[in-house]
């Protein structure tokens, strides 16, 4: 198994490519998603899998582009022996959507997840955990974000991590006063 062998969750974004690598390992292991603090219960299904193409405006007036992979989750309970997913039954499940739909591996992923009686929520995934016999994936709730103000932070973290850096220490923005 490829999925991380440890007890923590990160918190990063993972794309679909990410999420089926470290799933490849162990066809066999059950794999469960925890959302809103809990696991998906066993017998949940996967209802889509979709590639979006979207075209906007930002509340800045930029035009934006992007492609987005969903796959859905229904987390419902059906009673019986009822399991949760073999991780090669979804890496199967992903390849045959793939035949029919361009899925690329790297772009943002995102889970909808709905029990059939509450609206379908967004989730974005952390790096799968194996413990045990299972693969654990935390689904954490996408939040909306502001594109203009997204990139004016990364701007002024690369700004400080290259005046702050190790070699610009010694001089410049980061120079201590005797």
């Amino acid at each position: 198994m490829n999925a991380i062998d440890n007890n923590k969750i990160q918190a990063e974004e993972i794309s679909l490519g990410q999420l089926l690598d470290a799933l490849s390992g162990d066809k066999d292991a059950s794999l469960i998603f925890h959302y809103d603090g809990r696991p998906v219960n066993p017998g949940y299904h996967i209802t889509e899998v979709k590639a979006g193409q979207f075209s906007a405006l930002d509340c800045g007036a930029n035009p934006e582009a992007w492609t987005e992979i969903f796959i859905q989750l229904w987390d419902i309970e059906e009673g019986g022996e009822r399991t949760h997913m073999p991780a090669g039954k979804f890496r199967a499940i992903v390849r045959k959507v793939s035949e029919h739909v361009q899925l690329d591996g790297s772009v943002k992923l995102t889970f909808e997840v709905s029990d059939g009686v509450r609206p379908l929520q967004l989730y974005c995934a952390a790096m799968p955990v194996l413990r045990g016999e299972a693969v654990h994936v935390e689904l954490s709730p996408r939040p909306a974000s502001c594109k203009p103000r997204d990139r004016w932070i990364a701007e002024e973290s690369r700004k400080a991590a290259a005046c702050c850096g190790p070699s610009a220490a010694r001089s410049g923005c980061c120079a201590r006063d005797p």
